[in-house]
């Protein structure tokens, strides 16, 4: 099992990529990949220079095929909750990174791997992608981030990934909402790489308030939400970023 941390120069700063590589069991996550994840993002948190980040998985079979089968068996109740508290950890570490996070999913998505994506703030796949909560299945119900399944795709669509266990294909994970883009496996790191771009180029002091308004949006009233978006707009003033970002539209202007 390794995690890579690959970066590359878009726009005012880098874009990261963070690849999981268990091939041999499918990208699954064990306590250790976990634990190895974990510290990537927290690696990564206080970044000034990060734009965007494309999580992934390793070789073309799986992004990340659900959890440890073999570790989950042999689980009780105080080792099951520690598993699933740190699972959890790593999910909200996502969900809490200054910058958006793109999930680069090619083959299986599976369980705990449909809820990393979920975590995300876009998914984009692969047509070969094979999406599915299959914990009914053997014996546990999904949980932590599953929570976000109703959010993305609505409810009825929620309980019947989370009750019948079936897999669904890209196309229709795309039709249901769960990915913001599909595209051919030889495209695929082209669509990630134009998303990551456009973040990227974008004012990163705006992308990260963003970000984090959106968290925002989901714990707050209507009313607060708006109120949080006056306060974001207001602030932003406190900087350069927006005359800066306005001049080039300006410029264009005047010539």
């Amino acid at each position: 099992m390794s995690v890579s941390i690959e970066r590359r120069a878009s726009g005012t700063g880098d874009v990261v990529t963070i690849t999981y590589d268990r091939q041999a069991k499918l990208n699954s996550l064990d306590s250790a990949g976990i634990a190895a994840l974990c510290d990537a993002f927290k690696g990564l948190a206080g970044d000034q220079n990060m734009r965007a980040v494309v999580l992934t998985g390793a070789g073309s079979k799986s992004f990340v095929g659900g959890a440890d089968v073999n570790e989950l068996n042999a689980l009780n109740p105080e080792t099951g909750r520690a598993f699933i508290t740190a699972l959890h950890e790593l999910f909200v570490l996502i969900r809490k990174l200054p910058v958006p996070v793109i999930a680069r999913v090619n083959g299986f998505c599976l369980g705990a791997g449909m809820e990393m994506a979920a975590a995300c703030d876009l998914r984009v796949a692969s047509d070969n992608a094979v999406f599915g909560m299959p914990e009914v299945k053997v014996g546990i119900p999904s949980v932590i981030e599953a929570v976000l399944l109703p959010r993305l795709v609505g409810w009825g669509r929620a309980n019947y990934l989370v009750l019948t266990a079936e897999n669904i294909d890209a196309a229709t994970a795309h039709d249901w909402g769960f990915l913001e883009s599909q595209t051919s496996a030889e495209g695929l790191d082209a669509e990630v790489a134009r998303i990551a771009d456009a973040i990227a180029s974008a004012g990163p002091l705006a992308v990260r308030s963003q970000k984090a308004l959106v968290g925002e949006w989901e714990k707050l009233s209507v009313d607060d939400a708006i109120q949080a978006g006056i306060d974001s707009l207001s602030d932003a003033f406190k900087t350069d970023e927006p005359q800066r970002m306005m001049k080039p539209f300006f410029d264009r202007k005047r010539s």
